[in-house]
């Protein structure tokens, strides 16, 4: 009974208004915050938002206050998102496009929302128009992506997490012959264009923004050792990770060390040239899908930055390790 009267006097207060709204941020509502930030971000007008005290706002890895930066810059929104959630983290990510002075431009956004209130906002803004011009073309997500998993099929958190960051680790590993826990129908759409895989998998009876686009799959990418150019990837943030459907989405940074890196000999003995010719970094958020234990559809978006530059939300040592954290 005790007990009873202290959690009605704590709703009165306000207190347990506040836990059960944690609690009740589910899939669609820590997408709606999604939509409400575009909506303010658009406007130019940040006040819109319920911003946490102490909320923490990044854009290509440099803090800044909220309403600086692209906030000031933004004139539209694009006609490609794809939204995803981690409820129990209370963690929503968009991957999708804009207009920045009128130009179309790729948009990605991580809000952590805690207590009805935004704490965290990390956003890459991508100045590339012929990419976020394909993004608009291909128009719509695959189905997929938001498609559950069958229940006894599901994966923990963690065993989502260990899968993807093996696609990393087979990239900067890459000699052809590592463990890769890639589905034969993997598809990968990067920067708007599909760079592995069926382009019908990924856009239907679309029109492949690039061309008829490549049929090599991802798989037999990785078995060719082509991508021994890749020196490191490092500052493996897992910042989403949601079981019902499989997927893990991460920001991390691919290092081009260049040098004697660009003499990539591949898995049948040939002798190549990759890569370029001086050091630079590929800032990228990538999504990945996870089904029986193969990784199937993928997702990134990316974009040159300074070598060795880091995110704006790790430690330095942080920042150079190549493990996974989540």
């Amino acid at each position: 009974m005790r007990a009873v009267m202290v959690a009605s006097l704590m709703v009165l207060a306000g207190v347990g208004e506040v836990a059960g709204q944690t609690a009740s941020c589910d899939r669609a509502c820590l997408e709606s915050w999604l939509d409400r930030y575009l909506e303010a971000f658009v406007a130019h007008a940040p006040a819109r938002l319920q911003l946490g005290r102490d909320v923490r706002f990044t854009e290509n890895g440099q803090r800044l206050e909220p309403g600086d930066g692209a906030w000031r810059t933004v004139t539209g929104k694009g006609s490609y998102a794809l939204k995803l959630a981690d409820v129990e983290r209370g963690q929503a990510a968009l991957m999708g496009t804009i207009r920045e002075a009128d130009t179309p431009t790729i948009f990605v956004l991580r809000l952590k929302v805690a207590n009805r209130q935004i704490t965290e906002i990390e956003t890459l803004v991508i100045r590339n128009q012929m990419a976020a011009e394909n993004l608009d073309r291909v128009g719509q997500p695959r189905r997929t992506w938001y498609e559950a998993v069958p229940v006894a099929n599901r994966l923990s958190r963690a065993e989502l997490v260990r899968i993807a960051n093996m696609y990393f680790s087979g990239i900067e590993l890459n000699d052809g012959r590592g463990a890769y826990p890639i589905s034969r129908t993997c598809a990968r759409l990067e920067n708007g264009s599909v760079t592995a895989g069926d382009p019908a998998l990924v856009l239907g009876d679309a029109v492949q923004p690039s061309g008829r686009g490549p049929r090599t799959t991802c798989l037999e990418q990785f078995e060719s050792g082509m991508f021994h150019y890749v020196t490191r990837i490092r500052d493996r943030r897992f910042v989403l990770v949601d079981p019902e459907r499989g997927l893990a989405f991460a920001f991390a940074f691919f290092d081009n060390g260049s040098g004697d890196a660009r003499n990539v000999t591949l898995r049948d003995g040939r002798r190549v040239l990759s890569g370029p010719s001086v050091p630079w970094t590929w800032q990228i958020a990538e999504v990945f899908k996870i089904e029986r234990g193969e990784i199937g559809p993928v997702e990134s978006v990316l974009h040159q930055v300074p070598y060795g530059m880091g995110s704006g939300w790790s430690s330095w040592e942080d920042a150079m390790s190549g493990r996974a954290r989540w």
